[in-house]
């Protein structure tokens, strides 16, 4: 079957297994629930974020900014304008939900890729250590600017927003960045993401605006995160600045790099690992009978993601599930494997 069949087949699966899983979500425990929720939204931030850090060969910490645009847009419309599209649209019911949370999931989407725009063009001229400072000034310029805006709570936070989120959401739009990441890879477009990541210099002399592949890959990821944020937004029902800041970042990079940068399969099962091993932390840290060091340990997330980025340079700097995904189907990180040519006769 043709690969670019089984990719749409393994969508439609995926959006049809997400449906049916959202039917019996009611009789799920609420905590379990929200475990589920939180791994889909983690698994959509961390391939879009590989989308840059991987495939286009740049090093972004700005992914909480972007986040936070797409949740702060997306809860202020839904709460602020939904009575009206309501009253336009005839009334509260399952259609009119779904039209109206897909609007600002949309609309949250595209107010984040116009950041990761503007953020983007003057930036991505940048590299290395230069361009991880600059996304990393932007997501905190983003912070402070909610910070200081009334109009969603400012540091008081932002209340009130619908919780429209469900596994059916959630995952259908995890299963859409997988196939639109792996599909622009797989493309004859996108194999110069690749070439980018993997000489600059070259990719420039052959005639690869580099500049504008980047840019590209930017827009893209900052989108899906701005999706991301907006699902966030409407299952926690309560938003605060502190919830996007630093450690939010390093923990999608720690996401990143734990699955191998350029495999999109391993970053989504690593996005899996790392939330399901964050969560049973928070029963670690709870432990009367461990030690106090131990506990304090667990309860400090970022001594964990240090602790896991250094063991990973050191024991396996290509990740732990880096090579899922980059021979599937006969390519390897959307390249295909020419095979050797037979050995000519012999001259004796």
């Amino acid at each position: 079957m043709h690969y670019r069949r089984i990719k749409q087949l393994a969508l439609l699966g995926a959006i049809v297994a997400s449906l049916v899983l959202s039917q019996f979500s009611a009789h799920l425990n609420a905590y379990y629930l929200q475990v589920l929720i939180f791994i889909g939204i983690n698994v959509t931030l961390a391939v879009s974020l590989n989308l840059i850090n991987g495939y286009a060969g740049q090093f972004s910490l700005g992914h909480a900014g972007f986040m936070a645009i797409g949740a702060y847009v997306s809860a202020y419309l839904s709460a602020e304008h939904g009575a009206g599209l309501f009253k336009i649209l005839g009334g509260v019911n399952s259609a009119t939900i779904f039209i109206l949370f897909a609007l600002v999931l949309l609309i949250g989407g595209l107010a984040a890729a116009l950041a990761g725009f503007i953020v983007g063009v003057p930036s991505l001229r940048l590299k290395g250590d230069y361009l991880a400072i600059v996304t990393l000034g932007f997501g905190e310029i983003i912070r402070v600017l909610i910070q200081n805006t009334d109009a969603v709570g400012g540091p008081r936070g932002y209340s009130g927003i619908a919780n429209y989120t469900t596994i059916f959401w959630t995952y259908s739009i995890a299963a859409v960045t997988i196939y639109v990441v792996v599909s622009m890879i797989d493309s004859t477009y996108g194999r110069g993401f690749l070439t980018v990541r993997d000489d600059e210099v070259a990719a420039e002399a052959i005639g690869i605006n580099t500049t504008r592949y980047k840019v590209t890959a930017f827009v893209l990821g900052a989108f899906f995160a701005g999706v991301a944020g907006g699902l966030y937004a409407h299952t926690t029902t309560y938003i605060n600045p502190s919830g996007f800041d630093f450690q939010l970042s390093i923990q999608i990079v720690v996401m990143v790099i734990l699955g191998g940068m350029g495999s999109t399969i391993g970053v989504a099962f690593a996005a899996v690992l790392l939330t399901l091993l964050l969560e049973y932390l928070r029963f670690v840290a709870g432990y009367a009978w461990l030690p106090d060091i131990v506990r304090q340990i667990a309860a400090n997330r970022m001594i964990i993601f240090s602790l896991v980025l250094i063991a990973l340079m050191l024991l396996r700097p290509q990740g732990l599930f880096g090579a899922l995904g980059k021979a599937a189907g006969g390519r390897r990180a959307g390249i295909r494997k020419i095979p050797k040519p037979e050995p000519g006769p012999s001259m004796s």
